[in-house]
């Protein structure tokens, strides 16, 4: 049975851990939201609320990687929040994944078991490890 949760995952297909992470809210019961983010990648002010909820810094989110990381100089310390933001919002592949959206919290789920924190007990005692 489905739980009626209101969960959001950023996710890419092609990633092992994104899908892992979905595997295991879809085995607590939940159906969430899926934004395929690399076709539909947020906005920036929509980023900087996902960056700001997790509590992280924006590149702490940096894929450094990618090939563009490195042809943007995405690696100066002098680039302000709003650059490296901006830069993912144009280049959705810099976006480290999967991010996970609950009422009970936001996190970048690396490793993907990091999606059963963000649920209560109720709920997460019934996923498969």
């Amino acid at each position: 049975m489905r739980k009626s949760i209101d969960v959001t995952i950023f996710h890419n297909p092609l990633c092992s851990n994104s899908r892992k992470a979905l595997g295991l809210l879809r085995a607590c019961g939940i159906e969430p939201t899926i934004v395929e983010y690399l076709t539909t990648p947020p906005g920036h002010e929509q980023l900087g609320a996902l960056i700001a909820d997790m509590e992280l810094g924006p590149r702490a989110l940096l894929r450094d990687k990618e090939p563009i990381y490195a042809e943007l100089g995405l690696g100066d310390t002098r680039l302000t929040d709003a650059d490296l933001i901006d830069a993912m919002v144009a280049h959705p592949v810099l976006i480290n994944r999967p991010i996970v959206v609950t009422p009970w919290g936001v996190a970048l789920c690396r490793p993907p078991e990091r999606v059963l924190e963000l649920l209560p007990h109720a709920v997460r005692g019934t996923a498969i490890p």
